[in-house]
């Protein structure tokens, strides 16, 4: 059975003498691994599509266990923008895992988390906006959408707000975010009220908040950011290692 549908290439490996196994998000099936027939030989007519970082319009066989790709037109390619340039390239690589790790459901509509990626890799490859800030608000808005959202205000434990200071006192991954001194535990981080206001910024969008924060406050804020993405994904990213912080 034949069917269409958009994608992005997350990844690629080897297959045989001539053919790649494609990983691919796509907007209505989840999910998709399939494989592109020929595409290493440089006669191949769409070989060049199927790279990573690269948004297409497919056609796929359904298959038992892999797909086939069968027809590719490019939508829109940012690997040469994001390839260009070390940060952009290494943020851009963590975006990709982390949506082939949050979607864990083939063959099932990934509406949102498509539509999430495809914004932050166009926003990563405009080039308009720092690195840090587009992977660290994808991150957080990305596991929002898979029901991990951090709380960046109301106490993640026991949910009461914070009090005339605006803010609690405390963040712990594994708890879920900020948490009042009633429910603090061991080990967990007192960033400052910016750092706070900053991921709930990230959180939402708010550039104007997240352009306008003291870089102090940007590093400490991204730290949190990858504490909380290597919690809630158990086995940890492990492009985050090389992304410049």
């Amino acid at each position: 059975m034949l069917y269409r549908d958009e994608a992005i290439v997350l990844r690629t490996h080897k297959l045989g003498e001539a053919d790649r196994i494609i990983t691919l998000l796509t907007r209505q099936h989840g999910l998709v691994r399939a494989v592109g027939k020929g595409v290493r030989r440089t006669t191949s007519r769409f070989g060049s599509r199927l790279e990573p970082f690269t948004h297409v319009d497919l056609q796929l066989a359904m298959g038992r266990n892999l797909d086939t790709v069968t027809q590719v037109e490019t939508k829109g390619s940012y690997s040469a923008a994001l390839g260009a340039d070390y940060e952009r390239y290494t943020a851009g690589t963590a975006m990709l895992e982390t949506a082939e790790r949050l979607v864990v459901e083939e063959r099932e509509p990934a509406v949102q988390q498509f539509t999430l990626l495809l914004g932050a890799l166009h926003a990563m490859a405009a080039g308009e906006k720092r690195p840090g800030h587009v992977l660290d608000s994808y991150l957080l808005r990305s596991l929002a959408v898979a029901g991990y959202a951090p709380s960046c205000v109301d106490c993640a434990h026991c949910g009461r707000r914070p009090g005339e200071s605006g803010h609690h006192r405390w963040f712990n991954p594994a708890m879920g975010g900020v948490l009042c001194s009633t429910c603090r535990i061991p080990g967990s981080a007192s960033p400052a009220p910016e750092t706070l206001r900053l991921l709930g910024a990230l959180l939402a969008g708010d550039w104007p908040v997240v352009e306008a924060t003291d870089p102090r406050h940007v590093r400490e804020a991204s730290g949190l950011v990858a504490a909380f993405v290597q919690w809630q994904i158990e086995r940890g990213l492990r492009s985050l290692a090389y992304v410049e912080r």
